[in-house]
């Protein structure tokens, strides 16, 4: 039988506290391990995941009915994201063993320097210690980050969804499960579960180095505001597609569909289509047929509205002919909504300027693609859309760790400053400077008679 232990049922205050202590210990432990020993905690977690899979299934049955009940309030979206077993499941053991083929995130030489002969300086690769994830109804958001955390050398405390909270212990069991036969501590991950927990978690500076919040705007901005530690915030998903005059036009029909409804729940589905208005005409009325096929409603604008409407004019809701998919009128609050559902707000714009000053305006700064055959056009719209991904020609729903060949992510990041888009290993280490003399003193470099750094760089 698998252990059940203390940590993955409810913490006291006390006990959060004692995780972090015991997180952080764990960490530096692991941050000492060598690339292999790391590797083999993963293959252990994979198999204990594997061994798992019935129990996780059963446990996610429990969430899953227990989410569906109207007294729940649970929003469909996040009903779907917190369905998780079968091909989710395996995909996400998958993504565990597939970080040991990546290289090393720590020890990684950036700077090798001669600053005069016998005085080196380096910058190396550290992890950053211990990471706080605050994140909804997304199971496989635990596997992701306490494997990164393993990789990485980084220490974990996850704080799941309330709806998510029978899936997640079961998930932790198995992770801590693996971890207890390999040189790697099974302390380095812990599950909170509570609103109180969270609370205490983003006052603990002295074990928590850094807090990744997944979640709506407003829980996003909450994190910012009541704590000290670091967040890499990741809010909202509002990604637009722009389709040019110069567009494939057919091209463009299968981008936005695939960016809609491959998995409307997902941040970086699509939410707003903005149409050139020379190939509105032409491209508004053949993918509005898709999105009736593909369930799709559409809110759209009064230039829209008027090339949809069977006789040219723009009610508030009409029927598309010959009846099926319906539309109704955009607001200026659409501009601005996440829906994670199929439902898209389409504009009509002049121009690629239009299009740019949009979707900087009611942006996320998360993925915004253009359909365009125009290399020009293109380049200008991806060096001024602010954006931490600006696509070309390609469907929003790329912008993810694994797709990117990161392994995994732990989320993404709409900050000006790095990282930036999906934080997968790279950005969960941070440097250290590291310099080695010989008995080498500042003032042999000061005063007149000063010394020159011979400041040479080395192979690294």
């Amino acid at each position: 039988a698998m252990r059940i232990p203390l940590f993955a049922r409810k913490f006291s205050t006390t006990a959060v506290w004692e995780a972090g202590r015991k997180a952080r210990e764990a960490a530096r432990a692991l941050a000492a391990l060598p690339n292999e020993d790391r590797n083999a905690a993963l293959e252990r977690v994979a198999s204990a995941l594997e061994s798992g899979k019935t129990a996780i299934e059963a446990a996610n049955k429990l969430d899953c009915e227990e989410a569906s009940k109207p007294s729940a309030g649970v929003a469909a979206p996040l009903q779907a994201r917190l369905k998780f077993g079968g091909a989710k499941l395996r995909d996400a053991i998958q993504g565990v063993r597939n970080l040991k083929a990546l290289a090393d995130p720590i020890g990684q030489v950036q700077i090798n320097r001669e600053l005069d002969t016998g005085l080196t300086l380096r910058r190396v690769t550290v992890p950053l210690g211990v990471l706080g994830i605050i994140f909804e109804a997304r199971p496989d958001a635990a596997i992701q980050i306490a494997s990164l955390g393993i990789k990485s050398g980084n220490g974990v405390l996850l704080k799941c969804g309330k709806e998510a909270v029978q899936t997640c212990r079961v998930i932790v069991d198995a992770i801590k499960d693996g971890l207890s036969g390999s040189r790697a501590s099974p302390d380095m991950v812990a599950l909170l579960t509570s609103r109180e927990e969270t609370a205490e978690l983003l006052k603990m500076k002295q074990y928590v180095d850094l807090i990744i919040p997944r979640g709506s705007n407003d829980f996003v901005q909450y994190v910012m505001r009541n704590t000290d530690i670091p967040v890499l915030g990741h809010a909202d998903g509002i990604c637009h597609i722009f389709v040019d005059s110069k567009a494939d036009l057919g091209q463009a029909v299968e981008i936005v569909t695939d960016a809609k409804t491959q998995y409307p729940s997902a941040c970086n589905s699509v939410e707003t289509l903005l149409v050139h208005e020379a190939v509105a005409g032409q491209f508004l009325p053949s993918f509005a047929e898709r999105a009736k096929h593909e369930g799709v409603e559409l809110l759209v604008c009064p230039a829209a509205a008027a090339i949809l409407a069977p006789f040219g004019n723009a009610p508030p809701e009409c029927r598309l002919p010959p009846g099926g998919g319906s539309y109704k009128a955009a607001t200026e609050a659409d501009w601005a909504t996440e829906y994670c559902d199929k439902i898209l707000s389409i504009k009509v714009v002049k121009d690629v300027e239009e299009a740019i000053a949009h979707i900087n305006k009611y942006g996320s700064r998360h993925t915004d693609c253009i359909v365009t055959t125009d290399a020009a056009t293109a380049r200008r719209f991806q060096s001024q859309v602010d954006a931490a991904g600006v696509y070309w020609n390609c469907s929003t729903r790329f912008a993810d760790g694994f797709r990117y060949g990161f392994g995994a992510e732990v989320g993404i990041s709409t900050s000006m400053m790095p990282p930036r888009g999906p934080v997968g290993l790279d950005g969960l280490v941070t440097y250290r400077y590291l310099m080695e003399g010989q008995g080498h003193v500042v003032k042999t470099y000061a005063g007149e008679s000063a010394k020159a750094f011979t400041h040479r760089d080395l192979p690294r």
